[in-house]
């Protein structure tokens, strides 16, 4: 495992001298050191990215041969699966079993779904009233995109930017997660196995500084970040600040689960636990505001609290536990200080709500009950196992649900847990988010559009709309009268 810059075909050393150990979540112990890049190392990254960006070892290629090298590097990684899925749990500490069937296999699907689209990418011949005169489209790269990742899913959410970033024809400059870098390093060794040329594909590690310094960089078209609305809103001002970059963005979340009178309970129960704790709960669609009918609210309460007590805790790497640790210490200490914030807002803590007394950041499956709509736990991001619940009457006007439901400033994903079909449409058309599910987890697919409402992002990832964020639309006339 190379932990180096990679900067037009080669791996190099930093001309900095700052590193960062990146942490096994599960023990506590130093798995590797990555260096952090500097001004030079980022300067160098963008400079072999647009060189390469018209060089015609990748601008010359052929729609079909830009797509055999994207099916290549899928191929890669299925070659790899388990090596990935091993270190992926290893660094960020996800369970082995979401990070093979997640995390290494979506991977490899979103890298194939996009190689498949690169030979059909069409423009449009447009009926304009001028005489003689042909106007058609064509799709061109964007040009040099920063992709900035995050440190909960770092090798798939990885895929869902460089893949359609490449299938367009752009080159890239990654900047994973300084918590989490280790799959990223290693699927750009892969990039360069599969073939593709030097420059098209580079990465630069560390900290929110690197990151800064993309942003900030004249030389960047796009940037397409997954992270914080904190940073998000940095982002934003650097690209207005500097050559107004177009933006991707997709950032923090906080999902309503309603759960109507006539749910099917069991359901509920065994989806929403599984939304709400899916990699200890670092989703930013995890399920994490219940609004239950109240002549339900006991039985739904009771049933989770019995289905989180049964809920295998521990290392990632034991192929038994369901529940693995946070990624990190900073990152427990956050939630155990929104946690401490329950009771004090006038929630009733009926399970879990403390760190676990062994080595690494595991933190116990949370419940609340009695929760006010105004209370910490309810409006602000939490990113760990932790459910607020709160009732609803069946009376109320289902505009008022809609209000509760809405009254956040995110707007990811929501869902919906009803048999009816009247309610479960009437409650998506009315939430406010990117993403609605009804009567299932928040699990996104490659062919739908995926990105937020209001504080959670800009613009679409996955399917077909992705490839509007990573190219530009060009207007050419020919006149061919007299």
């Amino acid at each position: 495992m190379a932990s180096k810059l990679f900067i037009d075909g080669e791996w190099t050393s930093s001309s900095g001298t700052s590193a960062i150990d990146t942490i096994d979540p599960a023990t506590g112990q130093v798995i590797e050191t990555v260096p952090t890049a500097n001004r030079g190392d980022v300067d160098a990254a963008v400079a072999s990215a647009r060189a390469a960006l018209s060089n015609p070892a990748w601008a010359g290629l052929l729609p079909v041969q830009r797509a055999g090298l994207l099916f290549k590097l899928a191929s890669l990684v299925d070659e790899h699966h388990e090596e990935l899925a091993q270190l992926e749990t290893r660094d960020q500490g996800q369970p082995i079993g979401v990070s093979r069937m997640v995390s290494v296999t979506g991977a490899a699907e979103h890298i194939r779904y996009y190689a498949g689209w690169v030979t059909k990418m069409q423009g449009s011949t447009n009926p304009v009233s001028f005489p003689d005169t042909l106007n058609y489209t064509r799709r061109e790269p964007v040009g040099v995109n920063a992709l900035i990742t995050p440190w909960n899913f770092p090798l798939m959410i990885l895929t869902w930017k460089l893949a359609p970033a490449l299938a367009t024809g752009n080159t890239v400059v990654i900047k994973p997660s300084e918590v989490t870098p280790l799959t990223s390093l290693r699927l750009v060794e892969l990039c360069a196995e599969a073939g593709f040329p030097p420059g098209v594909v580079n990465i630069v590690t560390g900290d929110g500084s690197v990151g800064e310094m993309l942003t900030r960089h004249p030389d960047v078209d796009h940037v397409s970040y997954t992270g914080s609305t904190a940073v998000g809103k940095l982002i934003t001002m650097a690209s207005a600040e500097t050559n107004l970059k177009r933006l991707t963005l997709e950032l923090g979340g906080k999902a309503p689960s309603i759960i109507a009178r006539d749910a099917d309970i069991d359901a509920a129960v065994g989806g929403n636990i599984m939304g709400a704790t899916l990699n200890s709960g670092q989703v930013c669609a995890a399920y994490t505001r219940f609004y239950v009918e109240r002549s339900r609210e006991q039985e739904f309460v009771d049933k989770v609290v019995g289905g989180l007590a049964q809920v295998p805790i521990g290392p990632g790497a034991d192929e038994s536990n369901v529940l693995g640790p946070l990624v990190s210490a900073k990152h427990l200490s956050h939630v155990e200080r929104l946690v401490a914030t329950g009771a004090a807002d006038g929630a009733e803590l009926v399970a879990g709500g403390k760190r676990i007394d062994r080595d690494g950041y595991f933190f116990e499956p949370t419940v609340f009950t009695g929760v006010k709509d105004d209370a910490a736990i309810m409006q602000e991001e939490i990113f760990g196992p932790v459910l607020a619940v709160t009732a609803y009457d069946d009376t109320d006007e289902l505009h008022e649900l809609i209000n509760r439901a809405n009254d956040t400033p995110y707007g990811l994903a929501a869902t919906v847990w009803t048999r009816d079909i009247a309610t479960s449409q009437r409650l998506a058309n009315g939430i406010k988010a990117g993403a609605v599910f009804v009567n299932m987890p928040p699990i996104p697919d490659m062919a739908a559009p995926w990105g937020g409402y209001k504080a959670s992002g800009w613009g679409r990832e996955m399917g077909p709309w992705a490839l509007d964020a990573y190219t530009e639309l060009k207007s050419v006339w020919l006149h061919y009268g007299s």
